[in-house]
């Protein structure tokens, strides 16, 4: 259990299994909008197991999934049939109310913060210090590359920047950034999110997958996961923090 502005918040943390001078730096693992599951532990491990301190924080608390809903909704809205994506659209966007308020970003960027704080005193890692997000962790790995310079490699996944140039250029690492052709809306910004970036002089490449939408590199999402876009985003992930962090 960990704090942020004196309120804990549960986070999982995996280490790698050799000594701490041979760790590679630590990477920031971020859920999607269901919560700190069983998938985002399992992505934690693996950086891990790549010589990486791994740290998942839970930013959902109560207002996270029931793992049993949360399989319902990740089916629905890949569903073949129009009607069923229509029909889980309600429940979604009352997951999502909560989470654009502006109280809800505030402790999220705070537990954030506190996980940095955590890494940058673990041993052996050294100020090395990297993030990565899927979804709604992909749109918090943008956010908090902005607001804390202590953060030196950025990859978020399938993430909104809905930022200003101004803001955009207080980044101060580069950013490797993973998207669907299928995932409609982020893909069309795409351009002038990459036209921003190198506006406000920040180093970000973007990756594209075509035939992968929202959610590829969710092994526990049968409907979304798209085996050769996660494995190679995966790949370029480990080779761009190795060369960034370590």
């Amino acid at each position: 259990m960990m704090q942020a502005a004196g309120v804990p918040f549960p986070a999982f943390v995996a280490y790698p299994a050799g000594a701490p001078e041979t760790y590679r730096g630590a990477v920031i693992v971020l859920h999607e909008v269901w919560g700190l599951g069983d998938e985002i532990r399992r992505v934690a491990e693996r950086y891990a197991a790549e010589g990486f301190v791994a740290l998942a924080p839970d930013l959902m608390g109560e207002r996270a999934v029931p793992p049993e809903e949360a399989a319902l909704l990740q089916g629905q809205l890949v569903h073949p049939d129009p009607e069923v994506r229509e029909a889980a659209q309600p429940r979604l966007l009352e997951l999502m109310a909560p989470i654009a308020a502006p109280a809800f970003a505030t402790a999220a960027l705070q537990k954030l913060v506190a996980c940095l704080d955590l890494l940058d005193r673990e041993e052996g890692v050294a100020g090395r210090l990297g993030i990565t997000g899927y979804g709604l962790g992909g749109s918090y790995a943008f956010t908090l590359t902005i607001a804390d310079a202590r953060v030196r490699a950025s990859v978020p996944y399938y993430g909104y920047a809905n930022f200003p140039v101004e803001l955009l250029g207080e980044i101060a690492c580069p950013i490797l950034s993973f998207v669907g052709e299928d995932d409609l809306a982020l893909f069309a910004a795409l351009p002038a999110l990459t036209a921003q970036m190198k506006e406000a002089g920040v180093e970000f490449t973007a990756i594209a997958y075509r035939g992968a939408g929202h959610a590829f590199a969710n092994e526990g999402n049968p409907g979304a996961y798209r085996r050769d876009a996660a494995q190679d985003s995966w790949k370029k992930s480990i080779a761009f923090f190795t060369e960034r962090l370590t």
